[in-house]
């Protein structure tokens, strides 16, 4: 079958390299990709929202199967405008509709979805511009630190965790009445801060049964020791070693059967993924936020991980019959370390030749922010590089992949060469 993959960053490019493994692939095309999917699929310049675009795209090269990479394709209804026409009906669409989407595109939905079915989260309470003062009445009944989320999508930029109580009353102000989030921030939810450590567990649902995958651990502040700005992740490691076996079922019975219940409950036409972003307080699971598709780098350490014919996961998930399906996984870690651009994830310049390639061994390589110019290799985006690779456990995972990070250069190149130092 022929199959497009919508986005450009490492989760695409490791949902090619997975795809591309497959007998029932037969045609794989990335809209729009990047350099590293343009070495196994073939690259189409539409942009992941343009679906008048990706519907003649979809028709005139007999496209069977559609796999949307990122949140704003989802949250903007492509899901919806595929069963809704025609001729694109039978199209096999990995992703969730519109209402299912919601649980990403509103943090006041999620949280109310959680409180619905006693699914356990911070406590909290949203505001907008007019309950402003209230809002501020709300920061002084909790502790520090303080946690404002901008309710909409923010690029994943729409978090703040404050220490200082008027600083979060100021830019609670500054969210509401001075749009420093857009849109994405007309309404923001206040939460109280959980203090532990924080892990991802993923699932594939077709909506009726669902399919637990491994787990895994981001790192997402730029500097090491986690501190410095927020970034889109500079590293996963999988599985997480902490989420023993009774750790697992109390997330399973507390949280991902009273989610895909939920959803079946307010008939939710969900096929596709549900990240769930946890912490763990003491020996108890708590839901952060609701992911409705993969994470990045997340995804660069899981689907490596996965043994199992992906196409074939997903024909299941599209006719319902995830039931039929054992999971076939790596017992070996896998861990990635993300090479990104000096001065990300602020300014940051583009265009920087990229060498070392063919010095690179035992590890994959998956390209998150490149574009190739007149045979070279260049970066394109503040992620630049995941480099994954496999060992008897994690920390043998990483020594692998820190080993190859330095074989390949771009100017002002930088990682964290910390990953993993929090597990130990």
């Amino acid at each position: 079958m022929n199959i497009l993959i919508l986005g450009s960053g490492g989760r695409e490019h490791t949902f090619a390299y997975k795809i591309s493994q497959s007998e029932k692939c037969d045609k794989l095309f990335v809209a729009p990709g990047n350099a590293g999917t343009a070495k196994i699929a073939t690259n189409v310049s539409i942009k992941v929202t343009d679906f008048d675009a990706i519907k003649d795209f979809v028709l005139r090269e007999n496209v069977e199967m559609l796999v949307v990479g990122p949140e704003d394709p989802l949250v903007q209804g492509i899901t919806d405008f595929f069963k809704q026409d025609e001729e694109l009906k039978n199209v096999a669409v990995i992703g969730p509709s519109k209402r299912g989407a919601l649980l990403e595109g509103s943090k006041e939905r999620a949280k109310e979805f959680m409180a619905m079915y006693n699914i356990p989260t911070a406590a909290y309470e949203s505001f907008k511009k007019e309950s402003l003062e209230a809002g501020k009445q709300f920061l002084e009944t909790l502790k520090p630190p303080y946690v404002l989320k901008a309710d909409g999508l923010a690029a994943g930029k729409g978090v703040l965790i404050l220490n200082d109580l008027e600083e979060a009353k100021q830019e609670l102000e500054n969210m509401l009445s001075h749009d420093k989030f857009g849109k994405a921030g007309a309404t923001v939810v206040i939460e109280e801060f959980l203090d532990g450590i924080e892990l991802s567990v993923f699932v594939l649902t077709d909506g009726e049964n669902y399919l637990t995958l491994p787990t895994a651990k981001d790192y997402k502040r730029i500097g090491e020791g986690d501190t410095g700005l927020n970034t889109g992740g500079m590293g996963a490691i999988s599985p997480v070693p902490f989420a023993d076996a009774a750790f697992m079922d109390k997330i399973e019975s507390r949280i991902i059967k009273p989610t895909v219940e939920g959803l079946k409950k307010e008939e939710i036409d969900y096929k596709g993924f549900i990240f769930i972003g946890l912490i763990k307080v003491g020996d108890d699971p708590y839901v952060i936020e609701y992911n409705v598709r993969m994470g990045d780098p997340e995804t660069e350490v899981v689907l490596p991980r996965i043994e199992s014919d992906l196409v074939e996961v997903f024909e299941k998930v599209s006719s319902g019959k995830l039931n039929e399906v054992k999971l076939e996984v790596n017992e070996q870690s896998a861990t990635t370390v993300m090479l990104v651009s000096g001065g990300y994830p602020e300014a940051y310049e583009k265009g920087k030749e990229i060498t070392g390639f063919e010095n690179v061994e035992g590890s994959l390589i998956f390209h998150a922010g490149t574009s190739e110019e007149n045979g070279k290799i260049k970066t394109s985006g503040g992620r630049v590089i995941a480099i994954t690779s496999f060992g008897d456990d994690y920390k043998q995972a990483l020594k692998k992949s820190y080993q190859n990070a330095e074989k390949l250069h771009f100017d002002k190149m930088y990682f964290r060469k910390d990953l993993g130092f929090d597990l130990s």
